[in-house]
């Protein structure tokens, strides 16, 4: 158990700090040499970017980082106050801070009350709480998060209103779970390994090997018990510990004392 206490330590920081980061280097690498292709535009996407902030873009390219037909609607609790409509809109690469827009061909209605100033101009620049990642999705983006990014980033998708953080969800939730399947392979390695048998730990050896590949594949498809079958991501990303857990319990009752 020490042993094991030692491994979930080391599998849990590896797993939210090192791999990462390493992660986003291998995608990189796939993505010009391997896949060729990726995810690089969206249509029709809205999201919540600030309380009572909503934008629209109607179509977003990555690969110029640049927008089409965009909106910034400000509400007031469900009074519209202010209407930002964009011809297209680019995000600033280069600025040194974040969420940094440029739009072009831009107006904005300000309501007050029975009153209306409209302005208008053709460029401006703005800061809009929003980011690339955040409009399109890229194959195992999830991945190349830090645990404590990930977690900022699921509480910022949800505040939006965004629909696509599950994966992201089992992600965080399945780092955690798989650091202390070390207890429970353990147990089950312990468990069978005290039974002594004429001919040696053959059959036993093969029933532990085969529990241990069992265990893997589970953990492996389990993110899409919360994909396809509306699993809450937490029960999605324990399930194999739930179950292997039992089968622990099992293994154990059933060891020599």
């Amino acid at each position: 158990m020490i042993s094991a206490a030692l491994i979930t330590a080391l599998t849990f920081y590896l797993g939210s700090e090192v791999i990462p980061k390493g992660t986003v280097k291998r995608l990189a690498f796939e993505n010009q040499y391997k896949k060729k292709k990726r995810q690089q535009t969206a249509d029709n996407v809205m999201l919540q970017v600030d309380r009572g902030v909503i934008a629209y873009i109607n179509f977003y390219d990555d690969a110029n980082k640049t927008g089409q037909g965009f909106s910034l609607d400000q509400f007031d609790g469900k009074r519209l106050v202010s209407h930002l409509t964009a011809r297209s809109i680019t995000y600033d690469t280069i600025s040194d801070s974040h969420f940094k827009w440029r739009l072009y061909d831009w107006r904005i209605r300000d309501m007050h009350g029975m009153k209306e100033k409209i302005t208008s101009g053709r460029e401006i620049d703005s800061t809009i709480m929003m980011e690339p990642m955040d409009l399109v999705y890229s194959k195992g983006q999830q991945e190349t998060f830090t645990s404590p990014e990930l977690r900022d980033y699921i509480d910022k998708q949800i505040s939006r209103g965004s629909g696509n953080v599950v994966i992201y969800e089992v992600e965080y939730h399945k780092r955690i779970a798989s650091s202390f399947a070390a207890f429970i392979l353990t147990t089950i390695g312990v468990s069978l390994s005290s039974r002594k048998r004429k001919g040696g730990m053959g059959l036993y050896l093969g029933i532990g090997l085969a529990l241990s590949f069992s265990y893997i594949l589970l953990q492996t498809v389990s993110s899409t018990f919360a994909i396809q079958a509306d699993t809450p991501p937490i029960l999605a990303a324990w399930i194999p510990n739930i179950l292997f857990a039992v089968i622990a319990y099992f293994c154990y009752r059933q060891a020599p004392n």
